[in-house]
């Protein structure tokens, strides 16, 4: 439960840590992306953000790396809100508006009014962040929208996977973040990999999600939260299931990019779900991967036609 205390508490440490961000901060603009505008005060907002649904305090060592994360962000949001526009798409459940923000408010232990507060108290419109979930909602409807006649499911391989979950008493969960970076050629395959395994090592997986990985997780470190080994795809379970909590998993190479997983945490929950509902799981889980998949590539070839331009000082 939170209790007056603890969200006093919790809004102390944001805004204790951010206020020196607001600081000599002379507004104006910053990067032009497209027609788009994206101003210092923008930059301030997306670092504010980054804090928050990170559950982080500000401090001048963290500025520079936390300015190149939001610069990053702030662009690839922007080259989004291009496309949708240009297809004029603009549908979106407010249901599951609602869920991204319990989903982040539930990130960091508290509830969706005690979000707003800490808001409030560090000079973040709350507006702010219903609208990038909403850019990412009408994102994620667009691409379905475009690629839904390209979503082939192999129903044998998803057979297959229900009779291995039927010789189960339990059924795993884990507890899994993901890093997806652009692809490299492959003279440069082995050495990149082994550039980003010493960096994860030195920085940390979270830090480095945030810093480099394409996939929209990114803003999160990588957070994919508790993950139903029925939700799987059968080409990353094997290097999920045998990497030991607390580790990184093998690479695994995608026509977008290099993905690498991290093992958090493991579970064992009892079956409570029908064979049908199973296969429905299973099904769901494939057809958003190949949909995330489209979508890394789609927004990559956007990106190649939209010119960004910083704004001299």
């Amino acid at each position: 439960m939170i209790t007056p205390k603890k969200i006093f508490f919790i809004i102390i440490i944001f805004f204790i840590g951010i206020i020196n961000l607001n600081a000599n901060i002379e507004d104006g603009l910053y990067i032009t992306v497209g027609n788009k505008a994206i101003t210092k005060s923008d930059i301030v907002n997306e670092i504010k953000l980054l804090l928050i649904v990170n559950n982080e305090s500000y401090s001048e060592e963290k500025r520079e790396k936390l300015n190149q994360i939001a610069i990053k962000t702030s662009i690839k949001r922007s080259i989004k809100e291009i496309e949708i526009e240009r297809y004029k798409y603009n549908i979106y459940s407010k249901a599951d508006l609602k869920k991204e923000l319990t989903n982040i408010a539930n990130k960091i232990n508290i509830d969706i009014d005690t979000l707003k507060t800490i808001c409030e108290s560090n000079e973040l419109d709350f507006t702010i962040i219903e609208n990038q979930i909403k850019t990412e909602l009408l994102w994620n409807g667009l691409i379905f929208q475009i690629y839904k006649d390209k979503l082939s499911i192999n129903l044998d391989e998803i057979n297959e996977q229900l009779q291995s979950l039927k010789k189960n008493k339990g059924i795993s969960e884990y507890l899994i973040s993901e890093i997806i970076v652009n692809p490299v050629n492959k003279d440069n395959l082995k050495s990149e990999i082994e550039n980003l395994k010493t960096k994860i090592k030195n920085e940390g997986f979270e830090s480095v999600a945030k810093e480099l990985s394409i996939s929209n997780t990114s803003i999160k470190g990588g957070d994919l939260g508790w993950v139903s080994e029925n939700e799987i795809s059968k080409k990353f379970k094997s290097k999920i299931i045998n990497t030991p909590v607390g580790n990184i998993s093998e690479a695994i190479l995608l026509p977008e990019g290099i993905l690498i997983f991290k093992v958090k945490d493991k579970r064992t929950v009892e079956k409570n779900l029908s064979l049908e509902e199973q296969k429905s799981l299973l099904v769901a889980a494939e057809k958003t991967k190949i949909l995330n998949m489209y979508s890394l590539s789609h927004y990559d070839k956007v990106k190649r036609t939209v010119a960004v331009r910083f704004i001299d000082e």
